[in-house]
């Protein structure tokens, strides 16, 4: 019997979970992710859980439709209401023995009470020394995350934008409902890569598929019924990676008054026809709100490049935005 502060979630990856260019996309692994992180939180906390945070995902190895997928969330760390998930997601052909590492990210849920405030949640102990450094990760990642989200608040986007942008509108659906009756932040997070992806795609002029996803902030929760808009702009470009930023709103469709629901940095990469990465086609800042997007993209690679250089002993897993 699996420990109360671990949820593994097994299943066969569906033909239905294919996406652009054949594998399994990125929007559904996030959506993966977040199911095993809220029943890892609900298990621990005996409470009803909300995302608050996801970072660090990098989509190293891509799942192919037919796979055996384990997706594995494990408690690292707690605070008074909220809990750090460790995921990884792995998969193989069912056919043959072990599983490949594929994926792995920190998710942070909260439990609330029923009305929607912060409870309390056990306090989780480490008990091997595998734990305790997984903890010291993740602590450390809390300075890391409140650097990036400040980063992000301070950003504007304004018409005075010159570089590529995509705006998604559509009502959120029942289908896309939670267990707590509102929008899943795993359908959020697919949300985000396809706006992200039609935004790549638009730039390089071909098939993108995403690589880095980091900085996912959940501020309030989307209803159904509610209007929502999601918004891609692209804001940087390295040798290869597309770096875009996606903010999520949502609100009364009768009002047409939207809220800021979810932000998130994207990196995406473009393909040539045998699935091979190619180089990005450059952007280049025009307006003084691009120079302070292209800033901003560049300062948080120098925030991921000085918590690597400081934990990699700890972590060897923790690595760079990929293009720079």
């Amino acid at each position: 019997m699996a420990a109360r502060d671990t949820a593994v979630l097994r299943f066969l990856a569906a033909p239905t979970d294919a996406g652009r260019t054949g594998t399994v996309d990125g929007g559904r692994v996030l959506e993966w992710i977040d199911k095993a992180a809220y029943a890892c939180a609900v298990g621990w906390s005996r409470a009803y859980c909300v995302t608050a945070y996801v970072g660090n995902i990098h989509f190293d190895r891509p799942v192919s439709v037919g796979d055996m997928v384990e997706v594995s969330a494990k408690i690292v760390h707690t605070g008074r209401s909220s809990m750090h998930i460790r995921v990884e997601v792995a998969s193989a052909d069912p056919r043959e023995q072990g599983v490949t590492l594929r994926d792995t990210c920190l998710i942070i849920m909260v439990a609330v009470d029923g009305d929607g405030r912060p409870t309390p949640v056990p306090q989780w102990a480490p008990e091997t020394e595998h734990e305790r450094e997984q903890q010291a990760l993740a602590q450390r990642r809390i300075e890391l995350r409140n650097s990036i989200e400040a980063l992000m608040a301070d950003q504007k986007y304004t018409g005075e934008g010159t570089a590529e942008e995509t705006a998604l509108r559509f009502l959120a659906a029942p289908t896309d409902i939670n267990w707590g009756g509102k929008v899943h932040g795993g359908t959020a997070m697919r949300w985000i890569d396809e706006a992200a992806f039609v935004c790549g795609s638009r730039w390089a002029g071909r098939p993108v598929i995403a690589v880095y996803a980091g900085g996912v902030r959940f501020y309030r929760p989307m209803h159904i019924g509610h209007l929502v808009e999601v918004r891609a702009r692209l804001i940087h470009t390295a040798a290869r990676g597309l770096h875009i930023s996606v903010n999520c709103w949502s609100g009364d469709p009768a009002t047409g008054e939207l809220e800021l629901t979810t932000n998130c940095l994207m990196v995406m990469v473009a393909l040539d026809d045998d699935g091979r990465a190619l180089p990005a086609r450059q952007w280049h800042p025009v307006s003084q709100e691009d120079r302070d997007l292209d800033a901003f993209a560049r300062r948080v690679v120098r925030l991921r490049a000085d918590f690597s250089d400081s934990f990699q002993r700890v972590d060897p897993s923790v690595s760079l935005l990929p293009g720079d």
